[in-house]
């Protein structure tokens, strides 16, 4: 139990690449909040980075429900289709979340998670970088203030598996099993429906490597296409989004690195427990981006 003038404790369960390049550091820097603890599927990973941030060492089953009862609020850095069970039973804990994107790879993984949140009525805040990374969340607000947007277009594009790269993240396995429609497709939904709102129509076709197209059409009558993958060439690497309408072209800003932006996370989700309110990027908005992710696979592979 928290008041208002205590830290939130957050826990973390991962301890992987992105748990070691963000989220710990974050979590272990921010002043509102207190690392208590870092569990991990192998004892001797937790161990590592638990005691690089000074926090306490978790694995194993019964680890998990120790890490629970001694948070407030837990942040996942693990796989999706690990994370959502695990994201449910922290829930049922009790426990706040942080949750990577995607929540999960399934429909029926990520409503788990969302409804195990709403009966705790727990908060929850999915990590979308770019709709924390101060530039572009401050610009994604403006763009959905202006309105009267025409179109838009959104090109993810990454050159994760290329000769040549040392990406901590090109030996993922969900990665790679995956691809760039589940990893890195919600980032640019993330952008593109605060702006011109839910997504109404769907059509997505395949392309080479693991490359998708998305074509989709909007609330606001807006429409918009989506290009998305890891498998790119490196000289065609990439990230944009441009919008096109009434008031002219608006192009999505650079922005820095992501223990930042995770920062910024912890503060909403701080923010949606003192408060009660829901943040706008919570764990239903994420069950949304699986839903819109998951039939673009369903039309592309015909599942």
């Amino acid at each position: 139990m928290t008041t208002l003038e205590t830290p939130l404790r957050i826990g973390l369960a991962g301890t992987g690449p992105w748990a070691r390049n963000t989220q710990a550091p974050a979590l272990a820097a921010h002043p509102g909040v207190v690392l208590s603890g870092v569990w991990g599927r192998r004892a001797e990973a937790a161990g590592e980075l638990a005691a690089a941030h000074g926090a306490p060492a978790f694995s194993g089953d019964a680890g998990l429900d120790e890490l629970f009862a001694t948070s407030d609020a837990v942040a996942f850095a693990l796989p999706p289709d690990v994370q959502a069970p695990l994201a449910a039973r922290a829930a049922a804990a009790g426990c706040h979340l942080i949750l990577d994107k995607p929540v999960a790879t399934t429909v029926a993984g990520a409503r788990e998670v969302a409804e195990a949140a709403e009966q705790a009525r727990v908060a929850s805040v999915v990590f979308c970088t770019l709709r924390f990374a101060p530039r572009p969340a401050a610009w994604i607000a403006e763009q959905a203030a202006t309105g009267d947007w025409f179109t838009a277009r959104a090109e993810w594009i990454a050159a994760l598996w290329a000769p040549g790269t040392d990406s901590d993240y090109a030996a993922s396995p969900w990665r790679r099993e995956r691809g760039g429609l589940w990893d890195v497709g919600p980032h640019a939904l993330s952008v593109l429906l605060p702006v011109l709102g839910d997504v109404t129509e769907l059509t997505a076709a395949r392309g080479p490597a693991d490359a998708h197209h998305l074509i989709l059409r909007h609330t606001s009558g807006a429409s918009s296409t989506v290009t998305l993958t890891l498998g790119a060439p490196v000289a065609a690497a990439g990230v944009e989004v441009v919008l096109r309408g009434e008031h002219g072209v608006a192009e999505l800003p650079r922005w820095d690195g992501a223990v930042d932006a995770f920062a910024a996370a912890v503060d909403a989700l701080v923010t949606s427990v003192r408060t009660g309110e829901a943040h706008p990027c919570d764990v239903r908005f994420g069950l949304r981006l699986t839903e819109l992710l998951a039939e673009a696979e369903a039309q592309v592979h015909g599942a």
